[in-house]
């Protein structure tokens, strides 16, 4: 396989690009500038030297972990990489998270068949995802 993957957080200005590179929504400078330090594992598959795909954890490091930002380039898609990046985060989660720990994620659309095969499950009518909305300025 052409591609390779790297443990590290990506910079700015890759985020973004994989982000809406991939159909997911944009982040400001500003929010990825802030956000992206306090990962607590990141994976980037490459294409020679070129990201064209990424995975983040996020949470407290104890109690509670978030899967985000799983992207891969429209181009690149098809090949494998999803599961690619979700082999290397839950080998991440298996060796890190403590027997209490929570992990989760929200699957958009179909990814949600690419999470079941590692393990996500659905967790309604238990409990169901919930966002905040900012209301106007």
């Amino acid at each position: 396989m052409r591609y390779s993957c790297v443990n590290e957080i990506p910079s700015v200005e890759t985020y973004r690009a994989l982000r809406t590179g991939s159909g997911l929504s944009a982040k400001t400078v500003e929010a990825a500038e802030r956000g992206l330090p306090h990962s607590l594992f990141a994976v980037q598959v490459l294409d020679g030297t070129t990201p064209v795909g990424m995975g983040r954890v996020i949470g407290d490091g104890g109690c509670f972990y978030q899967v985000v930002d799983i992207a891969v380039l429209k181009a690149h898609q098809g090949k494998g990489i999803g599961k690619r990046i979700m082999t290397e985060i839950v080998q991440y989660l298996e060796a890190n998270v403590p027997e209490t720990g929570y992990v989760s994620l929200i699957a958009d659309g179909e990814a949600r068949n690419l999470y079941a095969q590692f393990g996500f499950v659905h967790t309604a009518p238990a409990s169901v995802g919930m966002a905040f909305k900012r209301r106007a300025r």
